[in-house]
């Protein structure tokens, strides 16, 4: 499991990230996974819709304002005297059920009305305005479809709008009440305008239904609004209000349940007499599309009127008025066709209400049934594929991928419909991922590894190791070496100072000259963590002198490190300070991990010093500092005494010292400042508290900076007071890392 702990962790990561797509409230995020489970949802309807169009049990039909209509009747609107007409040939041919998917918002303009308009008019009107206002009336063509619209069940359609000053025409008293009268707030659609009929069309209907659209992020029409809140009031839909009248109810109820945490009850079905219709929270359903346009019977509105349609086709039926003529503007894109006739849509709806059993519908376990999915993928596929050769990741991808398909379109058979998208794109994912990265890793050359080699070896190491393998030894091995650490200190509040571009610029001049600072001194690079830089010396190639080669490279580190410090403030960049520790003794070294992933790398208690050693460099305010056993190592090298510690989870006292510079360098001011140090340090560990007093402040004057020097000052005083004992071995106990 450990050879293929990278391919497992990216796989649960991939999981876990999946996982937060089940119900993402990012709009962006939002919004595109809802048009990929669109496309998803639009591939999965047509591949099940059946070859032949479904029977209804009910007999609904479309009486279509085509081509056909406006060429033999006119132009559309037609006068509201053809209507009257329509509608009288379909109650005497036994429609039971009429809906309009349009409105008669404004009121028609009469004969007589037009007439007085002009002078002629007037005066014909005054010989005899008793004849004229009779006639008025009798060629008012809104009373004339008033008057038919009573002898069956009508349903006018009424189109709601966003913008409250929208306010055309008037509104029935809505059929629809709630169930639990004290929800107040409902996670209904709501619409503050609306256009609907005038007075004498609304009053003689029976029935008024809206034909807005709910279309998806995508444009297409996927479900439909079953009820719409406006003015508090909650109004159905054009196919719900048919429905309820072909089934002679008397209203339509919504069934609503409290949202927990809130004062909103959500929409979970609508209900009229003994049938039930689950919806979503908003009031919608799945359209249950039968087929593509024409799935239902068409008539066109022409042949109606001059009775060229036998009756019996259209005896008990209900009947929807619309249009399918491109120039009026009522075609839609849906699942089943992209010039789908807008009145047709609801047809689909009206029959799945009258069947319910056609609807499909996203049940309420359904987050945690994709949860789970996605889980069972993700942990399948993660912890199995990594231990798979090529063939048997894409056999076992490909079959995971079916499989969730499989799932998914069985439980659509059951009219359960469950997002797809996430489970097959992060079985597709993983699957890709762990493909690629086997691809890549049996493909693997000696350039590769040269190349890997390259970023933690010196290239006269390559060179060797390449051409003269013998000399050195990859495998696992204990020897003396020296390790080095190097932090750059206060990185967090670097980073929360500079934007992402320029942290990485920054740390790119930095770590570029301290590598090549440390190779071209002989060392190894182990491994960047953040801002901080380990090596070592002394392997892969033996280096007798790897100690003084370590604190020369420190040395060299801080130079870079002033240098850069100089360049990053004209840059507006932060000041950096470093910290380095260095220690020297038996460490484990060589090519150490899996057979996947391997890393040539030092361990050992002597490592973990030296990491110490670089964060005890902040505690006594200094840049460098190395143990005694590199010191002893390092006979060119001039150092200052810094302490005798014992740091956590040790209890061997070490002395610490820090590199001044290489001796023949030392100036003759540095040299008694040495001196003066050597003899205040051993004033300090021989208990002469007054002695060495009077050294530190002589130094801490010359050198008010230097923290080391107040910071002894301050123990001398205490330890003045709290005596430590005759077998005090000088050391100071540091408890934390």
């Amino acid at each position: 499991m450990k050879k293929n702990l990278n391919s497992i962790i990216v796989g649960l990561v991939l999981t876990f990230i999946f996982s937060t797509l089940v119900n993402p409230q990012i709009p962006l995020i939002k919004n595109a996974l809802h048009r990929i489970e669109g496309i998803i949802y639009d591939l999965r309807l047509n591949a099940t819709l059946p070859e032949k169009v479904r029977q209804s049990d009910h007999n609904i039909l479309v009486v279509d304002i085509d081509e056909k209509a406006l060429q033999e009747i006119g132009r559309f609107p037609w006068s509201r005297t053809v209507v009257k007409d329509l509608v009288t040939k379909l109650v005497d041919a036994g429609v039971v059920v009429i809906g309009f998917d349009v409105t008669f918002s404004e009121p028609e303009v009469n004969p007589i009305d037009k007439m007085l308009e002009s002078e002629m008019g007037v005066d014909l009107y005054q010989n005899d305005p008793d004849y004229f206002e009779q006639l008025k009336v009798d060629l008012d063509a809104d009373m004339q479809l008033a008057s038919v619209l009573g002898d069956t069940d009508i349903v006018v359609g009424v189109l709601f709008q966003d913008q409250a000053d929208i306010q055309s025409g008037a509104l029935k008293e809505p059929s629809v009440i709630l169930l639990d009268q004290s929800a107040q707030k409902i996670t209904s659609r709501v619409y503050r305008g609306q256009t609907s009929n005038i007075d004498i069309i609304r009053d003689a209907a029976i029935g008024q239904g809206f034909f807005n659209s709910s279309t998806d992020p995508d444009g297409f029409i996927r479900r439909a609004l079953t009820i719409i809140e406006h003015k508090g009031k909650f109004y159905p839909s054009l196919a719900l209000e048919a429905a309820r009248l072909y089934t002679l109810s008397d209203h339509i109820e919504v069934e609503t349940t409290p949202l927990p945490g809130t004062d909103y009850h959500s929409i979970t079905a609508v209900k009229f007499g003994k049938t039930r219709i689950p919806t979503d929270e908003f009031g919608q359903v799945l359209v249950p599309y039968r087929g593509g346009q024409k799935s239902f019977p068409y008539y066109s509105a022409a042949d109606i009127l001059k009775e060229r349609i036998n009756p019996e086709l259209l005896e008990a039926g209900i009947a929807l008025i619309g249009t399918s003529a491109v120039g009026l503007a009522d075609l839609r894109s849906t699942s089943v066709g992209l010039q789908y006739p807008g009145v047709e849509v609801h047809a689909n709806v009206l029959e799945g209400i009258l069947q319910p059993e056609l609807f499909s519908y996203r049940p309420d376990w359904w987050q945690g049934s994709l949860y789970l999915q996605i889980l069972l993928v993700g942990l399948l596929l993660s912890l199995l594929l990594p231990m798979l050769g090529p063939f048997w990741m894409a056999l076992v991808g490909l079959v995971t991928m079916a499989s969730t398909i499989g799932l998914n379109l069985y439980l659509w058979q059951m009219k359960i419909e469950l997002p797809l998208s996430q489970p097959l794109a992060l079985a597709f994912f993983i699957t890709m991922y762990n493909l690629a990265r086997g691809f890549f890793s049996e493909n693997s050359n000696r350039q590769q590894i040269k190349s890997m080699f390259d970023q933690y070896v010196p290239p006269a190491h390559i060179d060797k190791m390449l051409t003269d393998p013998s000399a050195v030894s990859l495998e696992g091995e204990r020897k003396e070496m020296s390790v080095l650490f190097s932090d750059i200190r206060s990185f967090t509040s670097i980073s929360e100072k500079l934007s992402a571009n320029e942290l990485k610029d920054m740390l790119n001049e930095y770590f570029s000259p301290i590598t090549k600072s440390i190779f071209e001194h002989q060392g190894t690079i182990d491994k960047y963590v953040g801002d901080m830089v380990m090596a070592f010396w002394g392997a892969p190639l033996d280096d007798p002198q790897h100690a003084q080669n370590s604190v020369i490279a420190g040395f060299d580190m801080l130079k870079i490190t002033r240098e850069l410090r100089e360049e990053f403030v004209k840059r507006d960049w932060p000041e950096i300070y470093v910290g380095i520790g260095i220690n020297t003794g038996d460490m484990n070294v060589g090519d150490m991990g899996s057979e996947y992933r391997r890393s040539y790398t030092v361990l050992g208690d002597a490592v973990n010093l030296g990491s110490r050693l670089e964060g005890l460099t902040k505690f006594y305010g200094l840049e460098f500092l190395v143990s005694e056993f590199t010191k002893e190592q390092c006979p060119d090298i001039a150092f200052r005494p810094v302490d005798k510690v014992k740091v956590k989870g040790k209890e061997e006292a070490v002395a610490i010292f820090e590199p001044v510079a290489v001796r023949d360098s030392v100036d003759s001011g540095l040299a008694a400042e040495l001196a003066l140090l050597d003899t205040a340090y051993q004033d300090y560990l021989s208990q002469h508290w007054s002695e060495a007093r009077t050294h530190y402040q002589s130094l801490l004057e010359k050198n008010p900076t230097k923290k080391l020097y107040s910071l002894y000052l301050e123990r001398i005083e205490h330890l003045e007071q709290n005596p430590p004992g005759d077998d005090w071995d000088g050391s100071f106990t540091h408890t934390s890392k």
